[in-house]
């Protein structure tokens, strides 16, 4: 049964790459998606691609470190959807490349501002609704290093490890109000990330980095559809009971749609095997 259909759905980093890619899968799968990005051009052209498949789209320019431009969004989307039943916070960037010691203050500072931040601020705005109406799902994006060590990119990985921590303390927070939060690893996917690691070369992001990227770039890496499905399910009443986990794209997840998980598995000390 889908009940994924008439849902207003709220994708941060809409405009391209994993935001984008789940902003048209729940399009196709009937929500009505309200997109929001920096960058005008990218929500022009995300809502024209979801409006030409038959879908809607609502454009929300926003910057993911200003609250009361999100704060904004979400008042846009309550007024012209009648609610906000699903976020996804999927915006966010790459970083400075490199050895933590040569990287600049400033954009390693920024990385988690808008990686880490900028997901408190969309949650501390999102939430309100969903615990009004007792109702909700968060779904976060993490990324690779949230799960292990990755050398010249500890901007990233650090970040990202600190959501995934963050959403399972909000998960515990909530989960009396009826509102689930979980983490998303998507796995590789080609992005512009993927070509700046390839831009930073060798010496600065490291062999086997650009090796993996060199993949992404000639296979495509996780096909959409495997993260969607994923992206569905947790958005989905289907997994209500679910919730402060964090689950990669090529993880078991299937055998969980009818059952629960132990407390200690899918958490961020990756612990899978029972």
């Amino acid at each position: 049964m889908n009940t994924i259909k008439g849902k207003s759905v709220l994708i941060t980093g809409a405009g391209r790459g994993i935001g984008k890619r789940l902003a048209m899968g729940f399009a196709a799968a009937g929500a009505r998606v309200g997109l929001l990005a920096r960058t005008q051009a990218e929500l022009d052209l995300a809502k024209l691609e979801i409006e030409q498949a038959g879908g809607q789209a609502l454009r929300l320019r926003a910057d993911v470190r200003e609250p009361e431009e999100l704060a904004h969004a979400v008042e846009r989307m309550r007024s012209s959807f009648g609610g906000l039943d699903i976020l996804i916070a999927a915006a966010g960037v790459q970083g400075p490349i490199g050895p933590f010691l040569l990287s600049k203050p400033k954009a390693w500072n920024e990385t988690v501002e808008i990686n880490l931040i900028g997901v408190a601020n969309a949650c501390r705005v999102a939430l309100p609704p969903m615990i009004e109406k007792r109702s909700g799902k968060i779904i976060l994006i993490s990324g690779g290093g949230s799960a292990y060590a990755r050398p010249n990119f500890s901007a990233y990985a650090a970040s990202k490890t600190a959501l995934v921590r963050f959403g399972e303390s909000l998960a515990a927070e909530v989960s009396d109000h009826n509102v689930q939060v979980n983490t998303i690893a998507p796995g590789p996917a080609y992005s512009t990330m993927t070509d700046e690691v390839l831009r930073a070369g060798e010496e600065k992001a490291g062999r086997k980095e650009i090796e993996d990227a060199e993949k992404v770039r000639v296979t495509g890496g996780v096909p959409a559809e495997k993260q969607i499905a994923l992206a569905l399910f947790l958005a989905s009443e289907q997994s209500n009971h679910i919730s402060g986990k964090l689950i990669h794209v090529n993880d078991d997840w299937k055998r969980f749609e009818q059952e629960n998980m132990k407390p200690e598995l899918y958490t961020l000390r990756r612990v899978q095997k029972i």
